[in-house]
């Protein structure tokens, strides 16, 4: 073995921050993310933030497509054996970490590891996994008690946590333990003296980076060709700003903007607006199951009750039908897993009536509902508002608590009592595609206090979630889900509150933007 080792608030106001200042002689990119990234470890968060910070960082054995579909990224290739229980997976030849050292199989073991103590899809693997191991330098083993096919399709998601790779001295940390030292092999590497909380992120193009040979760039595959020195993170103090200096070219790219924005922004012949993300983003009102009123499932169901997902979703989003979809359940329209079962409970008008009478025989006296709402992020800020309004309105007191994003994801892991720096609601959105299927969609988990802040218990859940594992075949998979659907409306891990699609905008300058989620590989300016 290898040894290692704004005109619109003030023109001013934009000009004046100082991750305005542009590097001398490198070519930059000054990016607006949706919010501030608060945890940067990826195994450590589940905030789609995050994950974009990550994917700028690290990279994964595979990659998913624009169109999910999962392709070799650090791997060359695999070798299925044995009536699919051994997989031996080959890295590429190359490849190095942002430390200087080269990725390793051990390093690849280590990552894998940590990894699926977090992840969901990543705990099946483990748990259908007898062996993972380094046979050489180059080559990582699965010995498999079962077949797993879906494999790749772990390694390589879009959804968080994702299974990036690390050196094994940082991958040997504790899964409860943040990792703070951010080195992947990935096309940038993290400048951490130049980041300021709240304010700024800066990654480098790595020279050491050794992209794929062949395929297309597309989302998370293919190959990563950087044409940027520098990609420096922004974190603007409001949307005005934000707008102001994307007009005005002092930033390139605003990843989120509010929607009050479009018209005004697609009039600006030197903006272009894009719809990068086809599957949407998806409303979350997520339950405490630990806490108080929440943990009984009539409160969780009148909650449901009270609320339009078309109140919300106008609020978030506009009155244009094109924008949002209502009537969503937990898996994503359209697709082979959705279904309709269970989705009478999705009233239009809202049942107020009907929440009032699930309250009176829950034995509800008014407790007060602390619920979470992070004020940096317009989206979630709204649907906490119309949320808010509405459990108000059907006998609730809702004690709604205004924070930043990455104060929300701090106390949203808080188990304790509210009166302890606990809660008992959180609003969030999630990627659609995680509401591809049960294998991505983390809210729908019912394992208790392994699952997501929130930690719905629903054994049944847990039950449908391995047989649609094991399922033949994609009919029987629906039946499942089916099934699934029909228990997570009586039980309510969380209240779904629709679906909406988020345009991005950009410098019309700009060519080569993945379809997906804000990747910064293949990205030029003409």
């Amino acid at each position: 073995m290898t040894t290692r080792r704004g005109f619109l608030a003030g023109m001013t106001s934009a000009l004046s921050l100082p991750s305005i200042v542009r590097a001398q002689g490198a070519s930059v990119l000054k990016f607006v993310p949706q919010s501030d990234v608060a945890i940067l470890d990826p195994i450590m968060s589940v905030s789609y933030v995050t994950r974009n910070h990550a994917m700028m960082i690290f990279d994964t054995l595979y990659g998913a497509d624009e169109h999910n579909r999962v392709q070799p990224q650090m791997v060359e290739g695999h070798l299925v054996e044995q009536n699919g229980l051994q997989w031996t997976l080959t890295l590429r030849e190359g490849l190095r970490f942002h430390d200087g050292t080269p990725v390793l199989a051990r390093d690849v073991v280590a990552s894998l590891k940590r990894w699926w103590a977090r992840d969901n899809v990543g705990q099946v693997l483990a748990a259908t996994t007898d062996e993972l191991s380094a046979v050489s330098d180059r080559a990582i083993r699965f010995r498999l008690k079962l077949p797993f096919p879906m494999l790749p399709d772990a390694l390589g998601k879009f959804g968080t946590n994702n299974a990036v790779i690390m050196p094994e001295r940082l991958a040997l940390t504790e899964p409860t333990v943040q990792v703070t030292e951010m080195v992947g092999s990935g096309p940038y590497r993290f400048l951490p003296k130049e980041r300021v909380p709240g304010s700024r992120l800066v990654y480098e193009k790595f020279a050491g980076y050794v992209p794929r040979q062949s395929g297309l760039t597309s989302a998370l595959a293919g190959p990563k060709l950087v044409h940027f020195d520098r990609v420096e993170w922004l974190v603007m103090p409001d949307v005005a700003t934000a707008a102001s200096a994307l007009q005005t070219g002092e930033i390139d790219w605003w990843e989120q903007p509010a929607a009050d924005y479009w018209e005004l922004l697609g009039a600006n012949k030197n903006v272009r607006l894009d719809l990068i993300d086809p599957f949407g983003s998806a409303g979350v009102i997520r339950f405490n199951f630990l806490q108080g009123p929440t943990s009984n499932a009539l409160v969780r169901q009148a909650a449901l009750a009270a609320i339009s997902q078309k109140d919300v979703m106008t609020a978030v989003i506009g009155e244009d039908r094109q924008r949002w979809k209502d009537k969503v359940g937990f898996f994503l329209p359209g697709t082979p897993m959705a279904s309709e079962t269970g989705l009478d409970a999705l009233k239009e008008p809202p049942d107020g009536d009907a929440a009032r009478r699930l309250l009176k025989q829950a034995g509800y006296k008014g407790e007060p509902l602390v619920f979470l709402v992070p004020g940096d992020i317009a989206s979630i800020k709204a649907q906490g508002e119309v949320v808010t309004d509405a459990l108000t309105r059907a006998g609730f007191t809702v004690d709604m608590q205004m924070m930043d994003w990455g104060t929300v994801l701090a106390r949203a892991n808080n188990r304790q009592a509210p009166d302890k720096g606990g809660w008992h609601l959180v609003g969030t959105f999630t990627a659609g595609v995680g509401l591809l299927n049960p294998s991505s969609n983390n809210f729908l988990r019912g394992s208790g206090t392994s699952a997501i802040f929130g930690w719905s218990d629903v054994p049944r859940l847990e039950e449908l979630r391995m047989n649609w594992f094991r399922a033949p075949d994609e009919q029987a998979q629906a039946a499942i889900c089916a099934e699934i659907q029909r228990v997570a409306f009586e039980t309510m891990p969380y209240a779904p509150t629709g679906l909406y699609f988020q345009k991005t905008a950009y410098r019309s300058n700009l060519t080569g933007v993945q379809k997906g989620l804000p990747l910064f590989y293949g990205v030029r300016r003409t």
